[in-house]
């Protein structure tokens, strides 16, 4: 349900504006309209840059903590002090952190390129040079390319081999021509820089310690400086949302209350004697939207957000395709077995997480009971078709579940394929209704006869036609009456389907009778299209099933020749690979294809437009988001 607004005016004297705003803060029920988008300031773009800072720093502690497992190294009590001393800590820890990581990266590769010399002073090799008035080079080569010659020619001396290569010095005034690879060694020695390694790595254990004290113990800080600077976000985004009149002197503000919760701000806005006006939102007003749902329904509204929030003239479809969303991811899914593993997660989810994670849990939980019910109703349990297993339990059963061996075709086709397309003409038809009732409250009736009309008219073709398909006869004076429904619903379809246009009568006939022929185009072909892609639903669940099935059989068919204590193993390792494959699959397939047809055929049908933003009172911010 969205929730009806008041549209409000305040005007505010200089002297009264500073205490105002803090009230209108306490109360939090008012959201403020912008008058100045895009315009900053610089006390609000620093505090935009702090609350960088503070999701920045919090998020880093967050990772740290899953990544790192090292004792806890408390930190000093004057960082307990303030949230700003102790982020500025926390990010020279950060930056301290990077450049250790620098160093042991260098001191690393220096170790690397030392260790097959061994350890040695780097001093005695300048003295063996200045001593022989020779020059040391140090190479490597793949030990397949060490040419012995190298020996008379150059005095080159074997050192070490690794890794299929050879080590090796040689001496001469000059660099020697020999086709091998130069190394140059760092200052200082192997022992040095290994020291020098293991003190930078406790270093940064140490310093990974702090920072994990800190998440654990003055994160709270953090958070509160975070909420800090929300508040001061907030607090300059509204005072740049105010328009000066009467020579600066007054500021003029427009926000938007909920109606239920106007009264306490009406009490104050008359006790503190503040100009305002209060009114009903104008039908062109940007209306800011908040939606109220029961425990089941706001479930689903993170679904509907990822489209958009409705405007404030639409209508709150979360009630209407939840169900409808429910039962497509159950049919999409169709395994009964795939089915308990999400009800089983779900329930997980709800009992051990908090916040959106415990109601996405919540979700799951409806969605995986769905999926159970699906699939127990086309017999498939993993893959396993029930219509095909001599178990003495199924008998009874066997002819009722909905699939080609229970059931059977009806009309011809697979039983699934016209039950889903059944399904879809009803969530089409339920958007038909939907739009002409939304057209009857923005625009009034005549603007909504069109849409009764179609709807009337597929109603009455699909009672005319269909009953005697399904061998139920109607007596003939309800067909006549059909009939004439039919017809009357052609005169609202060539007719009203442009009322407006009727300022001019001459011109606003010709005007309905071509658009009447338009839209009974539009409908033959849209309808068809829109009922065709409901076939999705038969599709996928028949796929994740043959898909398991074809698993199975390997698991079965390919181990048929092992002994029994090995195929045991084998056939399990094909089963969850298999299954967990095919499981994966579907479980993308079960929620991307429900969200598109609700997107696209439901909304399109109920000229949901969507485009709202949502209601953001302004208020104090507690942490939480409380």
């Amino acid at each position: 349900m969205i929730e009806k607004m008041k549209k409000l005016t305040f005007l505010v004297t200089n002297k009264e504006y500073e205490v105002f705003l803090e009230n209108l803060r306490e109360l939090g029920v008012v959201h403020i309209q912008q008058l100045q988008e895009g315009v900053s300031s610089p006390q609000l773009q620093t505090a935009l840059d702090e609350q960088q800072r503070y999701k920045q720093v919090l998020q880093s502690l967050e990772t740290a903590s899953k990544t790192y497992k090292l004792d806890e190294v408390p930190v000093e009590d004057i960082y307990r002090t303030s949230p700003a001393v102790l982020l500025k800590h926390v990010e020279e820890l950060q930056a301290e952190d990077l450049r250790i990581q620098h160093e042991i990266d260098a001191t690393r590769k220096n170790v690397e390129v030392l260790e097959p010399w061994g350890e040695f002073n780097p001093e005695s090799i300048a003295r063996l040079e200045k001593a022989s008035n020779q020059q040391i080079f140090f190479w490597r080569s793949s030990t397949k390319s060490f040419k012995p010659q190298w020996e008379e020619m150059y005095f080159a001396t074997p050192i070490n081999e690794f890794s299929k290569n050879t080590y090796f010095i040689t001496f001469s005034e000059e660099k020697p021509d020999i086709q091998a690879e130069q190394i140059f060694l760092p200052s200082g020695s192997l022992n040095q820089y290994q020291v020098q390694l293991d003190e930078l790595r406790t270093r940064l254990d140490a310093l990974r310690g702090e920072l994990l004290y800190i998440n654990s113990n003055l994160r709270d800080i953090l958070e509160k400086g975070e909420t800090q600077t929300r508040n001061e976000i907030q607090l300059g985004q509204v005072r740049l949302s105010d328009e000066r009149v009467a020579g600066d002197a007054l500021h003029l503000l427009r926000g938007w209350v909920r109606a239920d919760k106007s009264d306490d701000l009406t009490r104050y806005l008359d006790e503190a004697n503040i100009f305002y006006e209060m009114e009903d939102p104008d039908f062109n007003d940007d209306v800011p939207i908040q939606i109220t749902n029961g425990s089941y329904t706001r479930l689903f509204e993170p679904i509907l957000k990822m489209y958009s929030l409705p405007n404030y003239h639409d209508f709150d479809p979360s009630i209407f395709f939840a169900p409808f969303f429910m039962l497509f991811f159950g049919l999409c899914l169709c395994d009964g077995g795939y089915g308990l593993l999400v009800l089983i997660a779900g329930i997980i989810m709800a009992k051990k997480c908090k916040g959106e994670m415990q109601d996405y849990g919540r979700l799951a939980v409806w969605l995986g009971l769905m999926t159970v019910v699906c699939g127990l109703l086309t017999g498939t349990v993993f893959g396993i078709d029930m219509t095909q297993q001599n178990w003495a339990i199924l008998a009874p059963v066997k002819p009722y579940f909905l699939n080609d061996n229970g059931v059977g075709p009806i009309f011809g086709y697979s039983p699934m394929m016209v039950i889903s397309i059944f399904i879809g003409l009803i969530q089409v038809l339920l958007g038909m209704l939907l739009k002409g009732c939304k057209d009857v409250k923005n625009y009034g009736w005549p603007y909504s006869i069109s849409t009764f009309s179609w709807l009337a008219a597929i109603l009455s073709a699909l009672t005319l036609f269909g009953l005697p398909a399904c061998g139920i006869s109607i007596p003939v004076i309800v067909q006549y009456l059909l009939y004439g429904v039919i017809g009357v619903s052609a005169l609202g379809i060539f007719l009203y389907n442009n009322p407006g246009s009727y300022k001019k009568p001459a011109l606003g006939l010709l005007s309905n009778l071509g658009g009447g022929i338009w839209a009974t185009y539009g409908m033959a072909t849209g309808l068809l299209g829109d009922l065709l892609s409901y076939i999705r639903l038969f599709a996928l669940g028949l796929t994740g099933g043959v898909l398991g099935s074809v698993f199975n059989s390997l698991a079965y068919n390919m181990t048929e020749s092992f002994p029994w204590y090995i195929r045991w193993l084998f056939m399990v390792i094909i089963l969850l690979a298999g299954h967990g494959i095919t499981f994966a699959l579907s479980l993308i397939s079960a929620f991307v294809h429900p969200m598109r047809l609700t997107f696209v055929e439901f909304f399109k049908n109920a000229n949901f437009e969507g485009g709202g933003k949502a209601y953001d009172p302004f208020r104090i911010i507690k942490e939480n988001n409380q």
